[in-house]
């Protein structure tokens, strides 16, 4: 077999595996070994598989997952998801759809300063659905706000999704999490404009809504200012201290973690216990991510021995579809795989192939990366995989009603507006460039 059959037969056998259930980071390091093999021999496929072990997450700028991984969950630990929901329902408790257009604010508010989805649904989840359900809102559009507000954690910066996007395209990191503000904030405004327009129009697709706002117990200012400030304290410290140019991006997250840790311990909401959960929950999701991106590195070397990415690239520049084409494709597949596969898994499998293609056509890997983000983050809301979906229906419990296929179909509305703003992005490439 040529290089380029091998190439193509590994693509089909990474579907396969995945589709059989392979865990992605083994089905990647199992095919690249093996094409390798096939490609020059095994005592190579080995020694290849071995350094990227060794080197693939040695760089200093991969210490920023762990830190923005551990100022998330510390700042869940804090409660501060809990007192963003309830300033942001003293403002919006007087709007048809309040209590929605709270939590989709919230959620925004909460993104600044995690980057994190499934932290956001799962903490909202726990404050928003209830509090949704008391006033007689659906289930179905309780936990629909909740799933798709959630994405807003990837897009509004810092982003998990973006570091991890940058350390694969060598991309600056401040420059991705720039472009995610303009497509963040149109998110968001789409999210809570369509939340009030249907509830004028079409009341019952939010419920049995009861605006009992007179038995409310109205906030002091002093009250919402105590809640309000460390959000943004962690704001100015991480962000502005990455524009202001004071801190790289791992030292932007060290600092976080550092400030998300104080205000837990301020706030006394850190036990020891907590604390613990915290490390262990940080050391897995680290861990998860690393291998997935050892994985990749590997993946990304077979490739590129099998020359499959310049004769890709080569055809693409030669035909007459054009860069267009190439990315209309490359945004479908994302959403197809978006149906079986995580956010991460998605980026470290396509990226490897397209890249090569992007960089031979000039193409700004920036917008590309707001396009990439928008266009993984709607899986999280598809079946059958959406794990911000399982993610909603593991902290409701086993005995509640409301089931898989309500949170599939509240989502869905918030699924097709992330689709329109990733049309607008697309079509318009200066709403993710503005800042850059």
């Amino acid at each position: 077999m040529s290089g380029i059959e091998i190439a193509m037969a590994s693509i089909l056998a990474m579907l396969v595996l995945i589709y059989a259930g392979m865990h992605v980071a083994v089905a990647l390091a199992l095919i690249s070994f093996v094409s390798i093999g096939m490609l020059r021999d095994f005592t190579i496929a080995g020694n290849m598989l071995s350094l990227a072990f060794k080197d693939a997450i040695s760089d200093y700028l991969f210490g920023v997952v762990p830190l923005f991984v551990l100022m998330g969950l510390l700042v869940s630990a804090a409660g501060i998801g809990r007192d963003t929901f309830s300033v942001a329902n003293q403002i919006f408790r007087r709007i048809t759809g309040g209590l929605g257009v709270a939590t989709v604010a919230a959620n925004a508010v909460f993104a600044a300063i995690t980057g994190i989805s499934i932290a956001s649904a799962a903490i909202f989840t726990k404050v928003a659905v209830p509090e949704m359900l008391r006033h007689g809102y659906s289930p179905r559009f309780a936990v629909g706000v909740v799933a798709g507000s959630s994405v807003l954690g990837m897009l509004i910066p810092p982003s998990l999704l973006f570091i991890i996007y940058g350390v694969l395209t060598e991309q600056s990191v401040g420059a991705l999490f720039l472009a995610g503000v303009i497509p963040g904030i149109l998110l968001t405004l789409l999210y809570s404009a369509a939340i009030i327009v249907i509830g004028h129009l079409n009341p019952s697709f939010l419920g049995d809504v009861k605006y009992s706002i007179d038995d409310e117990t109205k906030m002091p200012w002093s009250e919402i200012a105590s809640k309000i400030l460390p959000i943004v304290i962690l704001v100015a410290l991480v962000l502005g201290g990455i524009y202001g140019g004071f801190f790289t991006p791992t030292e932007a997250g060290a600092a976080g973690a550092a400030g998300a840790l104080i205000i837990a311990l301020v706030k006394r909401r850190l036990t020891w216990r907590s604390f613990w959960q915290v490390m262990v929950e940080t050391g897995h999701t680290t861990s998860s991510i690393c291998i997935l991106i050892i994985g990749a590195s590997v993946y990304s070397r077979m490739l590129a021995l099998s020359g499959f990415p310049s004769m890709l690239s080569s055809a693409v520049v030669e035909s007459n579809f054009g860069i267009t084409v190439v990315l209309l494709l490359y945004i479908l597949v994302l959403l197809l795989l978006g149906t079986i596969l995580d956010s991460a898994s998605i980026m470290l499998l396509t990226l490897p192939v397209i890249l090569p293609v992007l960089i031979a056509a000039n193409v700004d890997l920036i917008w590309v990366g707001v396009l990439t983000v928008l266009g993984v983050e709607i899986g999280l809301l598809t079946p059958p995989f959406g794990i911000a979906v399982y993610v909603i229906k593991s902290t409701l419990g086993p005995n509640s009603d409301i089931s898989l296929g309500d949170i599939f179909r509240g989502a869905a509305p918030f699924a097709l507006m992330m689709a329109v703003i990733l049309a607008l992005v697309f079509v318009f490439p200066k709403l993710a460039t503005a800042f850059i």
